[in-house]
C-alpha cells in the first residue's frame, strides 16, 4: 500500500500552480517520466484523479481543485515542523519550565535568568513558584523540565543533587536594635515580635524541629503563609523574621539585613529535581549550567 509522501505532494503542488510538466520537472529536477509517476502515484494513494494532461498544458480536476489547498498547508506545515526543530537544536527557540520554591525564585533565580536571557534570547521561560511538594509533582507529572528545591522533597520518581547548604537568617531593619549587635542569642528574640510562617510549610518544620531538639522555643506574635510576606512585615518595622539567607535581598538593601543565628545552627539543603531515568533537555542542561556557575 503506497503512501502519503513529501516530493509526491511537492510534484503535485509545482505541476498545479504551473499548469505545464515541463515547467515543473525543471524546477524539481525531475524527468517528465519520473514526475508524471510521482503524480501517478499520489493519485493512487487519494484514490482520485487530480491532474488532466494535455499535450502542452495540464489542469486541475475539480478534485485537484479542492485538494491543492490542502496539499500546500501540509507542505507549510511539514516544513515548519522542520524550521521548529532545527531553532530547537540551535538554541534560538524553545520553552523552558522550572518548578522553582518561591524562596529562590524572588531574589536568586531572576539573576540566572537575566544571564541566560542574554545568551539564549529567544528562548522563553516559564517558572512556577510553588512550595516544596507541589514542585515534586509538576516535575513528576512533566510539567516542569527540572525543580529546585529541599532535598526533604523525597519522592520515587525523582532524583535529587545537592548543590548548596542555605543557612538560617535573622531578618531585620537596619535601624532595629538588634541589628547593633555583633551576635544574636535567642533569648535576644523572646523581647521582639517575630513574624513565623504556618506551620504547614517546609521551613518551618525544619525550624521548629531543631530547636525542639535543643529545647528552644519561640513564640510567633504574626503568622503569614508565604516568606516573602514575612519579609514585607519585617521592613515594614512590625517585627523580625528568621528565614533562609537565600529568601533575603542582598546587602546593598537600603532596609533589610540580617543576622547570624546562635547554635544550635539550622539550614536547609537546595538542589535539582529530575524524573528518575529521564535525561534534561539541551536548554534545561544549558540553563543548569548557568545557575551552578552563579551559585558556585
Amino acid at each position: 500500500m503506497h503512501r502519503l509522501e513529501f516530493l509526491d505532494l511537492s510534484a503535485f503542488v509545482e505541476v498545479a500552480e504551473n499548469h505545464s510538466f515541463n515547467e515543473a520537472a525543471e524546477r524539481l529536477h525531475l524527468s517528465q517520466p519520473a514526475l508524471s509517476r510521482r503524480i501517478q502515484k499520489l493519485e493512487d494513494v487519494l484514490g482520485a484523479k487530480l491532474l488532466e494532461r494535455t499535450t502542452r498544458r495540464s489542469r486541475l480536476t475539480p478534485i485537484g481543485r479542492d485538494f491543492l489547498p490542502k496539499a500546500r498547508k501540509i507542505l507549510e506545515d511539514y516544513e515548519s515542523s522542520l524550521a521548529g526543530v532545527r531553532e530547537l537544536a540551535t538554541h534560538r527557540k524553545g520553552m523552558l519550565t522550572i518548578a522553582c520554591l518561591p524562596t529562590a525564585a524572588f531574589y536568586f533565580l531572576p539573576s540566572v535568568v537575566r544571564e541566560f536571557n542574554i545568551a539564549y534570547p529567544g528562548i522563553r521561560i516559564r517558572i512556577l513558584d510553588v512550595s516544596a511538594n507541589e514542585g515534586v509533582e509538576r516535575v513528576v507529572s512533566g510539567e516542569a523540565d527540572f525543580g529546585i528545591n529541599m532535598v526533604s522533597a523525597h519522592h520515587p520518581a525523582v532524583d535529587f543533587t545537592s548543590i548548596y547548604r542555605d543557612p538560617f537568617v535573622l531578618a531585620l531593619r537596619r535601624d532595629h536594635p538588634l541589628a547593633q549587635k555583633k551576635s544574636v542569642e535567642w533569648s535576644d528574640l523572646d523581647d521582639v515580635r517575630l513574624i513565623t510562617v504556618s506551620r504547614d510549610s517546609g521551613n518551618r518544620i525544619l525550624l521548629d524541629n531543631t530547636l525542639l531538639s535543643a529545647g528552644i522555643h519561640l513564640d510567633g506574635f504574626y503568622e503569614v503563609q508565604h516568606l516573602s510576606t514575612s519579609l514585607g512585615l519585617v521592613e515594614s518595622g512590625l517585627g523580625v523574621a528568621i528565614l533562609p539567607s537565600m529568601a533575603m535581598p542582598g546587602p546593598e538593601h537600603e532596609v533589610l539585613c540580617q543576622r547570624e543565628l546562635p547554635e544550635p545552627r539550622i539550614d536547609r539543603t537546595i538542589g535539582l529535581l529530575r524524573r528518575r531515568g529521564e535525561s534534561l533537555s539541551p536548554i534545561a542542561e544549558l540553563f543548569i549550567e548557568i545557575l551552578l556557575k552563579r551559585w558556585n
